[in-house]
């Protein structure tokens, strides 16, 4: 029976003099040693040359320096001259990595009041932010604004932070996500599943984004602010067992027999999470 090859360990394919990760190529090894070797050959051939020693010696002499030379000098010597020639070609691949852009998933606060929108945006574009797509959840006090940001690699978590609060944006939250934030109804109700898995609670708000839709606020008196226009089409009410049911709301655009069903299932499973949770 054969033995399965190992992968070989971080440590082994780093360079041994300079540490840099991979190690060189060949080819670029291979010019960089003959780069420093050539010199110190030329220096040895003409020092023994000169002197009257006999053949066989200035042979002995020649092959024992030049030996000693190239191994203890010209390849170490080589590593560290020319380190960043020879890694190169992996020192961009990884600034292009790290420059690469990153997405991530923002949630604020902000005033219901023209331009505060706008407001948001350009604190984002200073950073070089892209907005992706945005949720708008009405909520007391103002909207509850979700973002699925595109981000310069070497921007992070607190400069995100940063923007939102310079734009105005209040309590805000800001986690990496993936391009399942950007995907189809089927992967997308998949990717909610999880996110309501983590936390039972955020039901409304993975429902309200999965429908596209809009939560119905609820006034102090427990009457649900709907429009006027609202027909039964338009409206989806999913019962809950913990806060009671939860209202959503899509002018013109009525909800579909599939998206209900996908709604009710999220439902049962924040239920099934919180009753687990309780026990």
């Amino acid at each position: 029976m054969t033995r399965k090859a190992q992968s070989p360990e971080p440590a082994d394919l780093s360079c041994e003099v300079c540490g840099q990760m991979p190690e060189p190529t060949k080819a670029r090894l291979t010019l960089a040693n003959i780069a420093v070797m050539l010199p110190i050959e030329l220096l040895v051939h003409a020092a023994v040359v000169e002197t009257h020693l006999p053949y066989v010696a200035k042979v002995l002499v020649l092959t024992l320096t030049a030996t000693v030379l190239v191994i203890w000098v010209a390849e170490p010597s080589a590593s560290r001259m020319l380190r960043s020639w020879l890694h190169g070609p992996a020192l961009r691949h990884r600034k292009r990595l790290n420059t690469a852009p990153a997405l991530w998933r923002a949630r604020t606060v902000l005033r219901d009041q023209p331009g505060s929108l706008q407001k948001i945006t350009q604190a984002l574009a200073r950073l070089d932010t892209n907005i992706l797509s945005i949720h708008i959840h009405p909520v007391a006090g103002g909207v509850l604004d979700e973002f699925v940001l595109s981000a310069p690699g070497n921007v992070g978590e607190r400069e995100l932070l940063e923007a939102l609060r310079d734009g105005g944006g209040r309590h805000p939250h800001v986690w990496p996500t993936t391009a399942l934030a950007m995907a189809d109804g089927q992967t997308k109700a998949l990717s909610l599943a999880a996110r309501i898995a983590g936390n039972p609670d955020e039901l409304p708000l993975a429902v309200a984004e999965l429908l596209s839709a809009r939560i119905v606020p609820v006034t102090a008196e427990g009457r649900q602010e709907l429009a006027a226009s609202a027909d039964a089409g338009t409206v989806l009410k999913i019962p809950t067992a913990w806060h009671g049911p939860v209202t959503f709301y899509r002018p013109g655009e009525p909800f579909t027999p599939a998206e209900s069903a996908r709604a009710h299932r999220l439902a049962e499973l924040a239920e099934m999470l919180a009753y687990s949770d309780n026990r």
